[in-house]
């Protein structure tokens, strides 16, 4: 009989399965935290038409920082909600989008437009219509949580096809009521319904940030039990896991992590599917410790890092959520033909 000998450096009883990986992650990790700054710093005084030495020189820094202070609000909510959610449902390839958030989005503006017209639609802006959005978001959430996982016959499954269906059905309204618009309320509209840093207000951040703090830290708090639910329903019953109960609990953190990134920027449809997916690959392991924040640096590095090229270097600024959903789509459809199944 032969006998196996295996080198102790290339074990390990840790989240990484040898040392070498979890070198390799750190030295990952710590370079696209260096290139996320990079591209940060660059974002605020690259070609900054007001020389250094003019007293006008921090109120320009300052207005661009209410765009990079989006861009890190939108990569905290879409890659952490985006990594709790495929792990939740394990699948890994599908995303919150599902569960109908820039459907519902997209028919507050449509119809807040179509029926009070476009001075009210320009006028539905501050802190008010701020929080509308991300409470009508999060109810039409929690009902179809409360409904779908709380039943007897509930499951993931069932939910996800309603969210497709119910996401389907809005888009399908808010299409419709758009067709009515006169050319010019079309073309205000349309701006809105872009992705992009520019729609975010500064005065949404006194309730945006705390909100995105505390959701974010709970969620890096329980990524203990997250490790668990990966496994699936019936081994978190055996380890003595409330599958239920902390599935819909996961669930209403992402659902608000979601609702502020959509009511604050607009829809990214496939950026934290993107940024998951390249997390798994640049993190080797099962712990979430380690995948959420290799996910927030890659999330905070693609969003920094193309703003900064299409703004400074190919002047194409309205084109930036286009090329990131572009590079997203691509990456899902890579994924799905890869695998062969979703």
């Amino acid at each position: 009989m032969e006998t196996a000998y295996f080198n102790n450096e290339d074990r390990s009883a840790g989240a990484f399965p040898s040392k070498k990986d979890e070198r390799r992650y750190w030295i990952i990790l710590i370079s696209l935290i260096a290139l996320g700054i990079l591209a940060s710093y660059g974002l605020l005084v690259y070609k900054n038409p007001v020389p250094i030495s003019s007293p006008s020189f921090l109120p320009v820094v300052k207005r661009r920082t209410v765009a990079l202070t989006a861009m890190i609000i939108a990569a905290i909510c879409q890659s952490l909600s985006t990594v709790a959610f495929q792990t939740i449902t394990n699948n890994k390839v599908i995303t919150p989008s599902l569960l109908g958030f820039e459907a519902l989005y997209s028919v507050i503006h449509t119809s807040t437009i179509f029926f009070f017209g476009a001075s009210t639609f320009i006028n539905f802006t501050g802190a008010s219509s701020f929080i509308i959005q991300i409470i009508l978001m999060v109810l039409m959430c929690l009902i179809l949580y409360g409904w779908l996982l709380s039943g007897k016959y509930g499951n993931l499954q069932l939910m996800l096809l309603v969210g497709v269906i119910l996401g389907t059905g809005l888009k399908s309204l808010s299409s419709f009521m758009r067709r009515l618009l006169a050319p010019s309320e079309f073309d205000i509209l349309q701006a809105k319904l872009f992705g992009s840093v520019n729609n975010a207000d500064i005065r949404y951040f006194p309730i945006a940030i705390p909100i995105v703090i505390v959701a974010a830290l709970l969620l890096l708090i329980y990524s203990n039990k997250l490790n668990v639910l990966s496994l699936g329903k019936d081994i978190c019953m055996d380890l003595g896991v409330r599958h239920k109960r902390s599935t819909i609990y996961v669930l209403i953190l992402v659902s608000v992590l979601m609702s502020i990134s959509t009511a604050l920027v607009g829809p990214l449809t496939f950026y934290g599917f993107l940024v998951a997916t390249l997390s798994y690959q640049a993190a080797p392991t099962y712990d979430h410790k380690y995948i959420f924040p290799m996910a927030l640096a890659i999330g905070f590095l693609i969003i920094t890092g193309a703003y900064f090229f299409m703004y400074h270097i190919f002047d194409a600024q309205g084109v930036v959520s286009v090329i990131i959903e572009m590079f997203g789509g691509i990456t899902f459809l890579a994924v799905v033909l890869r695998k062969g199944t979703l």
